[in-house]
């Protein structure tokens, strides 16, 4: 039988020797003060990307989704969205 390679999530998986150096050698910040150089490259790039002025990085979509709607709903307005 083949050996079965899961890749659904880091959860799952080890990390091997490169992915540890990697990690160890990564440059860190706390992202939520801004401070993380990996993840303001990514919100620069991704505003080029797009023509924009920013961007933001959320780790989830979901997180993503709520934005969006904040954006667009004040406070007592209602969204209505269908099932899909």
């Amino acid at each position: 039988m083949a050996e079965i390679i899961d890749l659904r999530s880091d959860t799952v998986t080890k990390p091997g020797p490169g992915m540890r150096k990697a990690m160890h050698d990564a440059e860190v910040g706390d992202d939520v003060f801004g401070d993380d150089p990996t993840i303001n490259r990514l919100q620069e790039r991704v505003a080029a990307l797009f023509g924009k002025e920013a961007a933001i990085w959320t780790p989830t979509g979901t997180m993503a989704n709520q934005i969006a709607i904040g954006s667009y709903a004040g406070q007592g307005d209602e969204i209505i969205c269908d099932r899909g």
